[in-house]
């Protein structure tokens, strides 16, 4: 069985339970997505620690600036759940970076990191684009879902300077504790079944994939970090549970701010409230990367 669940949680696959492709016409985000995908990009790549060719597109701001964004995307899917996040951010005057993380997209992989491969894949990513843009470089990190998860792990990584703030939507507290939240409400496990198996799998993630579960523990990275984050999410996600959020929000120990979209489920904070949603990401741009 939990050779199963391992398969499942971390090797590269086709996730049934898990959606998050490009947008359809009747959505409510469909003309940002479209006017992201117009736009010209350079590719862009990069090679990890442990030998991967990660792969992404570089989108120039309009107008010059040094102002960078990253932005990442969540379990299982690739950057084309992200295209609105970084017109987002785009649109906010910022260079975009927007790759596939490690086992997902065009990137190569086969495990799954859970936040911790891929907040030191990303960590990479920062050193090489300041060595390629310059020093005067200012980075936001921006990362949904697991891609959230990733952001808070770095955020306690103590990236470079250039590093200005951090936003992360819906990521989870600690990975056991979503393993632990999954497993009951998708296969209505008991806690008796699932905290053993969950080591289990913790052995297997070390022995297969170089990472143990004691290593995706964002509560314990937060406390770390002293840079500006925002702390995005759904008041209905079922997902990764909103409750969640007080959690990461109480153990970051920089400046934070916070914002809890009412009715939106998973990854639906934007989508629920645009306008909203905007305006919360503008406001925390303007205070902390002037």
């Amino acid at each position: 069985m939990s050779a199963y669940f391992f398969h499942t949680a971390q090797v590269r696959s086709e996730k049934s339970f898990v959606s998050g492709g490009r947008l359809k016409p009747t959505d409510h985000l469909y003309a940002q997505q479209q006017a992201w995908l117009a736009l010209p990009k350079k590719p862009v790549q990069l090679k990890t620690e442990d030998g991967l060719l990660l792969k992404g597109d570089y989108v120039p701001a309009d107008q010059p600036t040094k102002k960078i964004a990253i932005v990442i995307h969540g379990f299982s899917v690739d950057h084309n759940a992200n295209i609105t996040y970084a017109q987002l951010m785009h649109e906010q005057g910022y260079n975009v970076v927007l790759a596939d993380n490690r086992a997902a997209g065009r990137s190569q992989g086969r495990y799954i990191g859970f936040g911790y491969l891929e907040a030191k894949d990303y960590l990479a990513w920062i050193k090489q684009l300041i060595k390629q843009e310059g020093a005067d470089s200012e980075i936001v990190v921006y990362g949904t879902s697991l891609g959230g998860a990733t952001t808070m792990l770095l955020a306690g990584m103590q990236p470079p300077k250039q590093v200005k703030a951090f936003i992360e939507d819906c990521g989870y507290n600690d990975v056991r504790q979503e393993l632990y939240y999954e497993a009951n409400g998708m296969y209505h496990l008991p806690m008796w079944i699932t905290r053993p198996m969950v080591e289990t799998l913790s052995l297997y993630s070390r022995w297969l994939a170089g990472y143990s579960y004691d290593q995706v523990r964002p509560t314990e990275a937060l406390k770390h970090n002293r840079r500006p984050i925002l702390f995005i999410h759904g008041s209905e996600d079922k997902f990764v549970p909103t409750a969640m959020i007080h959690d990461v929000y109480r153990a970051n120990r920089g400046p934070k701010e916070q914002y809890i979209a009412k009715s939106a489920g998973h990854m639906d904070a934007y989508q629920v409230d645009p306008q909203k949603y905007e305006a919360v990401v503008s406001h925390f741009l303007h205070r902390y990367v002037p």
